[in-house]
């Protein structure tokens, strides 16, 4: 009780033999080896066709920001307990 017996297997291979085929079950396997190869092929493609892009500037190189001209707009207060 609780595993599947070699027999179990066996049956269980006859049922899927007989619902796809041998050829239709092949034929679904090599369809997904060539998507998977494809889909491979596919994203280097994808890394060959990129431009080299410049490194991301830095914060220090970015001009400061202006600060909100809105003086209504106030900092939220710290309401944690002091400890």
């Amino acid at each position: 009780m609780g595993g599947l017996s070699i027999w179990h297997w066996l049956i269980l291979a006859v049922v899927v033999m007989l619902l796809f085929g041998k050829g239709r079950l092949s034929d679904i396997m090599g369809d997904a080896a060539k998507g998977i190869k494809s889909f491979k092929k596919g994203l280097q493609d994808e890394e060959d066709e990129r431009p080299a892009q410049r490194p991301a500037q830095r914060l220090q190189n970015q001009p400061p920001m202006d600060p909100n001209p809105d003086h209504k707009l106030q900092p939220m207060q710290d309401d944690r307990p002091a400890h």
